[in-house]
């Protein structure tokens, strides 16, 4: 399933060279992530009851094209593959001409709350992953 959001870019976010930071590239992301798993319904809470988080282990991003103040922007995330305790989600943000401004993977892992440490990943989640 794949899940997009647009964003405007703010004031706040861009650095001393007039274009977005790139550290707000990540954060963008997560917002991306957060959305893709609200919109599977598993929201935090769900993996919570079922004593399971989710933890970022490795992210690499392309920045490809610089994104300026006021520019709208779509990031779209969607599931690319999982192991028996890992998955990797594929993200891209695109500016207003449809132009790729980034893209990354992110690998996360599933982990017990309680023992922190990973654990195979939810059936719930695991059905995303099929078919990709």
């Amino acid at each position: 399933m794949e899940v997009s959001i647009q964003i405007e870019v703010r004031s706040t976010e861009i650095d001393v060279m007039g274009h977005v930071n790139n550290a707000k590239y990540l954060e963008y992301m997560e917002w991306g992530r957060e959305e893709w798993y609200n919109q599977i319904d598993l929201p935090f809470h769900v993996f919570e009851e079922m004593g399971v988080g989710t933890v970022t282990v490795n992210i690499n991003i392309n920045y490809r094209k610089e994104a300026r103040l006021a520019e709208k922007l779509t990031i779209t995330t969607r599931p690319l593959r999982c192991g028996r305790s890992s998955f990797v989600l594929k993200q891209e943000i695109h500016n207003e001409r449809g132009e790729l401004v980034a893209d990354a993977e992110i690998i996360s892992c599933t982990i017990s709350l309680k023992e922190r440490k990973s654990v195979p990943l939810p059936k719930e989640l695991a059905a995303y992953f099929q078919n990709v």
